[in-house]
């Protein structure tokens, strides 16, 4: 049937119009397309300047921060107990001068501010470098051309527990770290070599000497320390044995003559003791090594690297500052040969004084372990709490149970073990891990304690580590009982 030319012309007119919505739909999609863009960056922009842009502020890797300082004068660091550890002085030209009441004893926990930074100068500059001092008085210091007081940053360190530890390591190298379990809070923080941060120009231009250069000063053993863990690693192998053990872990016992050879490795316990009949207990509480080798043969490799590594081994550590990760390698494809010696604490195995201290914290406060950290709160110049930082979990490491036993296993070791000389006078009881670690093939070796107080509902944790045990003579054990006893105050 033939269309009349008005009939053809609608007719055209509408495939015109169905061709152009055709070609108009790639056009409309991606004009939604980009309104939705557009909105989604708008929102993130709301929710970033709401939730997320102090926080990348405080970023302690954000160099920007430095450029408040221009108008602010840096804040002080201040001990849970109220003493300065870290203040600053403007002069009338508005140079600030960083000055350390303390000197040494608190290098390692405030670092310094300047040559880069480190530690609480650090982790803390944001902070500092805010100020919330009074309207008033901050428009009037503006109009002076004065610098405005900036905040203050309150530690979760505690002035006399770090005395004791800094005096009680004298002159040995080694760290100390106490924690309180149940928060996270580390009380206190040494290690030693350490440095004046007062005369930070003089160590620089000394670390940059051929001297300086193989000097260890400015490294914080607590956090970067790295060592065999010796016997202490016991706890890690003892886990793994109740793991694949469940049910009759309790019915072990070993017979020690003082030595052995296991897989073709050759065994001796300290001292060449022979400790005879051995339970678990016992074997942990006289931290037997030819025991504890026999147990580590018999160990599932992969399994065991998996109960080292929910130990956080190999893993990334719930801490904001500087540390190294300790280091587990035994897996599967491990040579047998390779498991003595592991399962002892030495081999391969390398450990830091703060993850020490975090097994132990996880141990004490049930399986569960809480995040360290070192910063209580931020308060302004006048005194006014400005934030403050809560304890937060990380997670479990270990089921309740398995630490309630490795606690009362741990308990014998100062009950009638190898830590019973230092504690057995003790007004507390102590549940803890001593460990002699060797580093070299001519006998030299490192001491190890990890442990924690009033093991029924634990108070403290410590972590000691002193170096090249044999020429100082300084028992790590010696060093926790000092920390303890300030604790409670003796």
């Amino acid at each position: 049937m033939q269309l009349t030319p008005e009939e053809d012309f609608l007719a055209k007119d509408r495939e015109r119009a169905k061709n152009n919505k055709r070609k108009n739909v790639p056009i409309v999609v991606i004009t939604y397309l980009m309104t939705a863009v557009f909105m989604a960056m708008i929102g993130y922009v709301i929710y970033f300047m709401q939730f997320e842009a102090e926080r990348t502020i405080a970023n302690s890797r954000n160099v920007r921060q430095d450029s408040f300082a221009d108008k602010v004068e840096r804040g002080d660091i201040i001990t849970s107990d109220g003493e300065v550890i870290a203040t600053s002085t403007t002069d009338e030209n508005g140079v600030t001068k960083r000055s350390y009441p303390h000197g040494n004893m608190f290098a390692h926990v405030t670092g310094y501010d300047a040559h880069g930074k480190a530690g609480l100068e650090l982790s803390g500059n944001f902070y500092m470098l805010r100020t919330h001092i009074q309207v008033f008085e901050r428009v009037m210091k503006e109009l002076a051309d004065e610098k405005n007081r900036g905040d203050n940053i309150v530690t979760t360190v505690r002035y006399d527990l770090q005395a004791r530890a800094y005096n009680a390591l004298g002159d040995a190298r080694g760290a100390v770290i106490a924690i309180e379990p149940s928060t996270g809070k580390i009380l206190c923080m040494v290690s030693k070599p350490d440095f004046d941060p007062n005369e930070i120009d003089a160590v620089w231009d000394y670390m940059q000497t051929e001297e300086g250069a193989e000097s260890s000063i400015l490294l914080n053993r607590a956090t970067q320390g790295y060592y065999a863990p010796g016997s202490t690693f016991k706890v890690v192998t003892l886990l793994e044995y109740m793991r694949e053990h469940p049910n009759d872990y309790e019915n072990y016992n070993y017979y020690c003559e003082s030595d052995g050879t296991f897989n073709d490795v050759y065994i001796h316990c300290y001292g060449d003791t022979a400790h005879g009949e051995e339970s678990l207990k016992d074997s942990l509480a006289y931290s037997c090594n030819a025991s504890f080798a026999n147990i580590g043969v018999g160990l599932n490799k992969s399994s065991y690297r998996k109960t080292a590594e929910e130990l956080l081994f190999n893993k990334e550590l719930p801490f904001d500052g500087t540390y190294v990760k300790s280091s587990f390698t035994i897996d599967e494809n491990s040579a047998d040969y390779e498991i003595p010696q592991t399962a002892i604490g030495q081999g391969d195995t390398k450990m830091t004084p703060l993850h020490g201290a975090m097994i132990t914290s996880a141990i004490a406060n049930g399986g569960v372990l809480m995040k360290p950290y070192m910063i209580e709160r931020v308060e302004n110049d006048d005194g006014a709490k400005i934030k403050e930082f809560k304890p937060k979990t990380y997670g479990a490491l270990m089921e309740s149970n398995e630490a309630k036993v490795l606690t009362e296993y741990m308990k014998s070791v100062a009950d009638y073990g190898t830590a019973a000389w230092y504690f057995s006078d003790a007004s507390y009881d102590v549940a803890a891990k001593t460990g002699t670690a060797e580093y070299d093939d001519e006998g030299h070796s490192n001491s190890w304690f990890i442990g924690f107080s009033n093991p029924d509902h634990p108070d403290l944790v410590v972590c000691v580590l002193t170096e090249d045990v044999e020429r100082t003579g300084l028992t790590s054990s010696s060093v926790a009982r000092q920390l303890f006893d300030a604790y409670y105050g003796y």
